[in-house]
């Protein structure tokens, strides 16, 4: 060794946990570190009060051998503690010396602890518990101990995964209970036109951005709902998200519309609700802001209709000039008929709820009308977005070309006026409202001739396929039982706004006007006619010869209503003849005629002496129609000429 000085180093014990046992899972279990108390009476009880120290040692052995014992271990005092210089014991008594003052000493501190003990001021002694080496166990002991710290182990690994499944699910039902209003707002832009104005965000409930220029700004404010205690619980309705709109938009609104006549006659169309809706109630899975505002648009939309109607009636000069009172527009399409047009617009009070509530009737709610009033609107805005003059060149400018011509070619001042005039919202709506009227009295005076005349019989087929302004339905006339030998009457009906185009068979147009009367006298004239024509049919099919036919007679009584139709047939053999005059006032008439040597009350003629015109027909002779067996007429003229006919066998 050299003369360095060692160094000295300073070791400490690690402070991790000693591992008292590792389970078959992986587990480890730590034995708990001692606290400073339970460490200083460790300590204290591994000292050995018994044993001597060094020096007792080192004099026992003689002083002789001193001097070898440092020169043996003089090496080895070297690496630990450096040079150690020999020195010899100075007098002879010294180890007598040393072990007297280390008995002194340890009689010191045996007196110090036991006045320490007995005073117990300062230290009191527990006797320190020392782990019992545990009883040595049979293999199947120790195989059961290990499975059952095994099967802990495992039900404590599925406890806590079942307890992060619950609370994962717990927290997934908080955030559906508690939905985020940034996630809300998303949903209201989806649907609504948001923007943000300072600290507010604003909505547009108007129809601007699709050409109205309806003057309300239709503007709604959302705001962050905060009027429920989130440390209570939760409704399943609960919406962080609110809508606040404007005090003339809240409620329900509709427009009503009454078609009436000053006394009831026959095609009273009644009344009308247009854009009513019920109660706002949410649907389950909608938001309630969507219905909320859903309702007020459609007041904004009723408001804005009624705004353009009260405009255009102010300014169209018509033969009757428009009414407007507050909220009813008062019209008169046809003489002594009325239309009338209001703004119903009702809040969310209590009256008005109760009002509400009342069930309406089947044909309170006309879709068809509804339908073309939001076309009529959709039009309406587009034009107002298309009246922007796009840039073009002055010298061709955009139009029709004979606008720009001038000569016999050009368009006249009417023909110019025709192009450029544009129908109002409310003149649409007349004209819809007149067809719609005059359908209805259409139908109605068919269903009313129907039910009260069975003999012919009339049926009505109406187009599903219709136009705004015109109607079409296809009438036929037949006779019970011989619908397939009748059918000469078919007639087109086509309704427009203010007449009635009849087409017939043969290509013929007859107008009629708007009032019923002349309807009713044309189909009762055609009734009437039908007749005639079933008898030349019959007599075609029977055998029998036309001898004479006129839809319109000009002997006889004048009918009020239209012309009579008369028919003159003869048998096969030409014996008799039948003569049928059929008008729509003064009903049927039948003659029949038979031959001179069949009339015993035929006077003697001193003219016609020869046999030979015995053969010929004698007068007529009216038929008591009335007594004849049958179910209609055609039927009982069945029966006459099969009566008349020769028999063949």
């Amino acid at each position: 060794m050299s003369g360095v000085r060692a160094v000295r180093i300073s070791i400490e014990s690690a402070c991790e946990k000693q591992v008292q046992e590792v389970g078959l899972d992986g587990t480890e279990t730590y034995l708990q570190p001692l606290s400073m108390s339970q460490n200083l009476a460790r300590l204290a009880q591994r000292i050995d009060f018994s044993q001597g120290s060094g020096s007792e040692e080192d004099e026992a052995a003689g002083p002789d051998g001193d001097a070898q014992d440092w020169a043996g271990a003089g090496a080895e005092q070297d690496d630990e503690e450096g040079l150690v210089k020999f020195q010899p014991s100075l007098w002879p008594w010294d180890s007598v010396r040393n072990n007297l003052r280390s008995a002194l000493t340890e009689m010191c501190v045996l007196y110090d602890v036991l006045s320490i003990v007995r005073d117990k001021k300062f230290m009191t002694l527990d006797p320190v518990s020392q782990d019992a080496l545990p009883p040595k166990q049979s293999p199947q002991t120790l195989q059961l101990i290990s499975k059952k710290k095994s099967l802990a182990g495992a039900a404590q690994i599925l406890l806590k995964g079942a307890e992060r499944l619950t609370k994962s699910v717990t927290e997934n039902q908080e955030n559906k209970l508690q939905r985020d209003f940034n996630s809300e707002l998303l949903r209201l832009r989806q649907h609504w036109k948001l923007r943000k104005v300072g600290d507010k965000i604003l909505g547009d409930l108007s129809y601007r951005s699709a050409g109205s220029l309806f003057p309300h700004h239709g503007t709604f404010e959302v705001i962050k709902n905060t009027d429920i205690d989130l440390d209570k619980k939760i409704p399943e309705d609960y919406c962080p998200l609110d809508v606040q709109i404007p005090s003339d938009l809240e409620g329900s609104a509709y427009i009503k519309v009454s078609i009436q006549k000053q006394a009831p006659d026959i095609g009273d169309l009644g009344t009308v609700n247009l854009f009513k809706r019920p109660l706002p109630k949410s649907k389950p899975g909608s938001p309630h802001w969507q219905t909320k505002l859903e309702a007020a648009q459609n007041v904004l939309l009723c408001k804005e209709i009624f705004a353009q109607l009260s405009r255009e009636a102010v300014q169209i000069k018509s033969q009757i000039p428009h009414i407007v009172v507050k909220n009813q527009i008062i019209s008169q399409p046809f003489p002594s008929l009325q239309l009338s047009i209001s703004l119903c617009h009702s809040s969310n009070d209590k009256k008005s709820q109760k009002c509400a509530t009342e069930k309406p009737g089947p044909e309170d709610h006309l879709y068809v009308l509804e339908h073309n009033l939001h076309l009529l609107i959709r039009e309406f805005h587009k034009q107002t977005l298309s009246s922007v003059v796009m840039p073009h060149p002055a010298s061709a400018p955009f139009g029709h070309k004979r606008m720009r011509l001038s000569g016999p070619q050009a368009f006249d001042k009417n023909e110019i006026n025709s192009i450029q005039s544009t129908e109002g919202l409310l003149e649409k709506i007349i004209k819809q409202a007149k067809h719609i009227f005059l359908r209805n009295r259409t139908a109605a005076t068919i269903d009313s001739l129907a039910s009260r005349i069975e003999d012919p019989q009339i049926q009505a087929h109406w187009s599903n396929i219709n136009d705004v302004y015109e109607s079409s339905v296809k009438v036929l006339i037949t006779s019970q039982g011989y619908e397939q030998i009748c059918k000469s009457i078919q007639l087109q009906l086509n309704i427009g706004v203010e007449q009635v185009r009849v087409v017939h068979r043969d290509g013929r147009v007859i107008t009629l006007s708007h009032q019923e009367q002349e309807l009713q006298d044309f189909l009762l004239s055609q009734m009437s006619q039908h007749q005639v024509h079933a008898v030349q049919q019959l007599a075609k099919v029977m055998g029998w010869q036309v001898l004479s036919f006129s839809n319109h007679v000009g002997l006889g009584p004048i009918e009020s209503i239209g012309n009579a139709s008369a028919i003159t047939v003869a048998s096969p053999s030409g014996d008799y003849a039948i003569s049928v005059r059929n008008g729509p006032e003064s009903g049927s008439k039948i003659m029949v005629q038979f031959p001179r040597n069949q009339c015993k009350d035929l006077p003697k003629s001193d003219v016609l002496q020869d046999s030979k015109w015995s053969h010929l027909r004698g007068p007529f002779k009216e038929v008591q129609w009335n007594k004849m067996e049958g179910r209609n007429f055609v039927y009982k003229m069945e029966l006459l000429m099969s009566a008349l006919s020769p028999c063949l066998l």
